[in-house]
């Protein structure tokens, strides 16, 4: 399966005709999840099961503003008893050491 030239602005580090669905799999779950569009995102839910989607987006990767993480999780993939830390996923978060 190919992927739809509008996602080319979302998978800006690399080709689409180059990528593969199950070998770049989360590359292009972060990224479309990261900076996609509602349209990007359809495309997403369509493409892929609800499950993998969850779990490519477990794994760290900080990439997402705040506002962006939680929409992600708790509307988009319902995980609102989810609690991990923010420093993992959220970039921009200020390090205090004394926490």
């Amino acid at each position: 399966m190919n992927l739809p030239q509008q996602l080319q602005a979302v998978l800006w580090s690399a080709r689409i005709d180059h990528l593969d669905l199950n070998k770049d799999k989360y590359y292009i779950i972060h990224q479309i999840l990261s900076f996609g569009l509602l349209s990007d995102i359809s495309w997403l839910i369509n493409t892929y099961s609800k499950e993998d989607i969850i779990s490519v987006f477990k794994i760290s990767l900080k990439d997402y503003t705040r506002p962006r993480f939680y929409f992600v999780k708790d509307a988009l993939l319902g995980l609102k008893n989810w609690h991990p830390n923010e420093r993992y996923y959220v970039k921009n978060i200020s390090r205090n050491s004394g926490q």
